[in-house]
C-alpha cells in the first residue's frame, strides 16, 4: 500500500479536539457527597462520542481519499472553526449551550460528507463506490440530529443522538464496500496514536497542575512521582505495542480500530480523572476503587480487542496471558476492597499492573 505521512494540519486538528477531550473529563471530577453521580457519567459519554465521531469522520476521509490539496486545507481550517464552537459550548449545565454545541457538530459533520461528494466525481470504480455510498449515507445522520433544534428537554438529545448513532453505524452497514477500498492501516494507527499522545501530554499536564507538590511535602512530591510512571507505563504499552507488534500492513475497513479506540481514549480520560480524584480525596474509599479499577479494565479490554487481529501472528497473546492481567487486576482490587490502602498505595498496584501489561504486550 502507498506510504501516507500524516500532514501538519492534522497534528494542529488534533490539537483542538485533544482539548475538546479535556474539557470533557472535567465532567468527572464532579463530586458530590464523595461519589460521582450517574449524571455525570452520562454527560461525559454524551460529550465524549459526538467529538471523537467528529474526529473520527473526518481522519477517515484523510485515510482514503485526503491529499495536501488546497482546498482540502481549507475544508479541513473551517472544521476547526466549527470545533471550537463545538468545545467551548461543553459544559455540565449543557442545556445553556445546546445550539453552539449543535452548530458545531453539524457543521463539522456536514463538511466531511460534502468532502465525500465532491472527492467521488475524481474518483473510479470501487473508490468512487465509497465515497458516494458514505457522502450521501451519513446525511441522514445529519439531518435527523439538525431536527433536535426542534424540540425541547429530553426529546432533543433523543433525536440529537438517534442521528448520531445512524452516522456511527453507516459504515457498519457499508463494510461491503469499504473493504474495497481499504483504508491505509499504517496512517490510521499513526492518526490514532496521534490523538492520543496528544492525551497523554494533557493527562501528564493536568495531573501536575493539580498535584503542584509544596516545599518539603514528600507525600504529594512521592504520588507525583508514582503518577508520572503510571502514565508513562501506560504510554509505553501503548506506543511500544504499536510500533513494534503490529502488523502495518494489514488492509481492512479498518473498524475495529476506529471503534475500539472510543473506549480506549474514554479509559484513558477516566484514568486521568481517577488519578486526580486519588490526590485530592474527595471520594469515598470504595467508590475510588471501583471507579480506578473499572476503568483499567475497560483499557485493557479495548487494547486487547483492538490490536489482537493487527498483532503479526507470532506475537499475539495467548488466552493465558489476558487470564494473568485480569488475575493480577482482580488480586489488587480485593486486597483494597478487604484492606482499606491509602491511595498511594493504588497507584503503585496501578503502576505495577501496566509494568507488566507492557513486558507482556511489547517484548
Amino acid at each position: 500500500m502507498e506510504e501516507k505521512k500524516v500532514t501538519w494540519l492534522e497534528l494542529f486538528y488534533d490539537l483542538l479536539f485533544a482539548a475538546a477531550v479535556a474539557t470533557t473529563t472535567q465532567v468527572l471530577l464532579h463530586v458530590e457527597k464523595g461519589v460521582i453521580h450517574p449524571e455525570y457519567y452520562i454527560k461525559f459519554v454524551l460529550m465524549f462520542i459526538p467529538i471523537w465521531w467528529s474526529w473520527t469522520g473526518q481522519t477517515m476521509f484523510v485515510n482514503r481519499f485526503g491529499q495536501d490539496f488546497l482546498h482540502q486545507r481549507i475544508y479541513m481550517i473551517l472544521q476547526m472553526l466549527f470545533v471550537l464552537i463545538m468545545t467551548s459550548s461543553l459544559s455540565v449545565h449543557f442545556d445553556q449551550y445546546y445550539r453552539p454545541f449543535l452548530i458545531g457538530y453539524i457543521g463539522i459533520r456536514a463538511i466531511t460528507a460534502i468532502q465525500y461528494l465532491v472527492v467521488q466525481k475524481l474518483e473510479d470504480k470501487n473508490r468512487k463506490e465509497v465515497a458516494q455510498f458514505l457522502g450521501t449515507r451519513f446525511w441522514i445522520g445529519i439531518i435527523i440530529s439538525s431536527l433536535s433544534i426542534f424540540f425541547d428537554s429530553w426529546i432533543r438529545y433523543a433525536v440529537l443522538y438517534a442521528g448520531i448513532i445512524v452516522d456511527i453505524i453507516v459504515p457498519i452497514f457499508g463494510r461491503k464496500y469499504l473493504v474495497k477500498a481499504p483504508t491505509n492501516t499504517a496512517h490510521l494507527l499513526e492518526r490514532f496514536a496521534s490523538l492520543t499522545l496528544i492525551l497523554f501530554g494533557e493527562s501528564v499536564v493536568s495531573t501536575l497542575f493539580i498535584l503542584q507538590p509544596q516545599k518539603g511535602d514528600w507525600h504529594t512530591i512521592a504520588f507525583s512521582l508514582i503518577s508520572f510512571i503510571l502514565i508513562i507505563s501506560i504510554w509505553w504499552q501503548y506506543f511500544d505495542h504499536v510500533e513494534k507488534k503490529v502488523n502495518k500492513s494489514i488492509q481492512s475497513a479498518g473498524q475495529t480500530i476506529l471503534y475500539g479506540h472510543l473506549f480506549i481514549l474514554m479509559s484513558l480520560s477516566m484514568i486521568a480523572a481517577s488519578i486526580k480524584l486519588m490526590f485530592l480525596h474527595e471520594v469515598h474509599y470504595s467508590f475510588i476503587v471501583y471507579f480506578v479499577f473499572s476503568s483499567v479494565l475497560l483499557y485493557l479490554t479495548a487494547t486487547s480487542i483492538v490490536f489482537h487481529q493487527y498483532r503479526y501472528e507470532q506475537h499475539r497473546l495467548k488466552i493465558h496471558h489476558y487470564g494473568l492481567f485480569l488475575g493480577i487486576l482482580a488480586a489488587f482490587f480485593i486486597l483494597d476492597m478487604i484492606v482499606m490502602v491509602p491511595n498511594i498505595v493504588i497507584t503503585c498496584e496501578l503502576t505495577l499492573f501496566f509494568v507488566i501489561y507492557a513486558k507482556f504486550t511489547t517484548t
